[in-house]
């Protein structure tokens, strides 16, 4: 499909795509959409970035419009509170000429609301396992009117621990539904899910799910830990742009950002100890350029998605290949060039090129010298 208007949709949903201003697919949206409009199950991996929240919002859409049973449902599960957001921001905006009839179900806001939502008859629920097992177990919510339910980042749930939880929530589903999963990866764990939720799905797989976009260029700089700040700051200093700086622990985000605060830099924080306004906070005013610097631990981040990140700095090494394709994909985006500096200390030698093993990649190396950084 080289055009939305391409898609066999409705007259009103093919409006409120243009006046969103959405007009070519990216290739997960015009591989996923064509299938998912006709009610088959899709299996979809495709790195961070590649749109795919449109690619299953279109198809729940014209089939909520069209479905005649009163009271029908969709169900987006994702992972992280941040995702859940901006999934509800892209429905509300498709549906800006419309009752925006979404229901955000997540930890760290309040419960009356959310559940007022879903009472009024939502259309769409937007929830995090955790929070949408929580209303099931005090049978609070129920689910039996769901015809489309959507695992957004299911490896991610998984390594968060929630698959009891997508367990208890796909059984309280109607088993007569129509499921899209997305997945940056195809692990054993995630197979198993596909085969307990998923019926004769189209198999989509756009470019490698493990490595780093080709927009972004690659270098790696051995550093001392004393000297990472001073590195960061030189960064900071000789180029321009935004910085999302990725660090290992919620002390050390913190830590981090308060250094870079005292030395005259923008910077904030996201990490899983700051509440939810302090978070949308951080979000919002990195985004807006009112702070040069977020620094992020990684499961904090996962949700993060602001345009023109120009600069990401693995500040402490990931610990797996996939957790550095996560963070560096959060640059080079949407066909923007990009940069991503890894720092490792001289003991990380052997982890850094298990890394680049793994992905098949060759980062340009630099060895830090004091006076490059004074």
């Amino acid at each position: 499909m080289t055009a939305f208007t391409d898609f066999q949709i409705s007259a009103s949903l093919q409006k409120k795509i243009a006046m969103a201003k959405f007009v070519i697919p990216t290739p997960v949206q015009s591989a996923a959409i064509p299938p998912a409009l006709e009610g088959k199950d899709v299996l979809a991996t495709a790195q961070t970035g590649t749109g795919k929240t449109l690619s299953f919002l279109i198809p729940i859409i014209e089939h909520l419009q069209a479905s005649q049973v009163k009271g029908a449902t969709a169900l987006v599960l994702l992972p992280t509170r941040e995702l859940a957001m901006q999934v509800e921001q892209h429905y509300i905006k498709l549906n800006q000429t419309s009752n925006n009839q979404v229901a955000l179900v997540v930890g760290g806001l309040s419960e009356g609301s959310q559940l007022q939502s879903i009472r009024r008859g939502a259309r769409l629920i937007v929830a995090t396992p955790g929070r949408l097992e929580d209303f099931l177990k005090r049978r609070l919510v129920a689910l039996d009117k769901i015809e489309i339910l959507v695992l957004d980042e299911v490896d991610r749930m998984l390594d968060m621990g929630f698959r009891p939880a997508i367990r208890r929530i796909v059984s309280a589903i109607p088993a007569k539904r129509q499921t899209l999963c997305y997945s940056a990866t195809m692990e054993s764990p995630i197979t198993e899910v596909v085969g307990e939720y998923l019926t004769n799905p189209v198999r989509i797989e756009i470019g490698s799910v493990l490595k780093p976009s080709e927009n972004v260029k690659l270098r790696t700089f051995e550093v001392t830990n004393e000297r990472k700040m001073p590195l960061l700051e030189h960064l900071l200093r000789s180029e321009t742009g935004s910085f999302l700086v990725f660090v290992r622990t919620k002390h050390g985000a913190e830590r981090v950002a308060k250094k870079l605060c005292h030395a005259g830099w923008g910077a904030t924080s996201i990490h899983g100890d700051r509440s939810q306004s302090q978070r949308i906070a951080a979000l919002k005013s990195f985004s807006l350029g009112k702070h040069r610097v977020l620094v992020a631990t990684d499961v904090a981040a996962r949700g993060i998605d602001v345009a023109h990140i120009a600069h990401v700095v693995n500040y402490d090494m990931p610990k797996m290949a996939e957790d550095f394709v996560h963070r560096v994909g959060r640059t080079g985006r949407a066909s923007c060039q990009g940069v991503a500096s890894t720092f490792a200390a001289p003991e990380e030698r052997n982890d850094l090129r298990k890394i680049e093993r793994t992905l098949h990649i060759s980062m340009e190396r630099f060895r830090v010298k004091d006076a490059m950084i004074a």
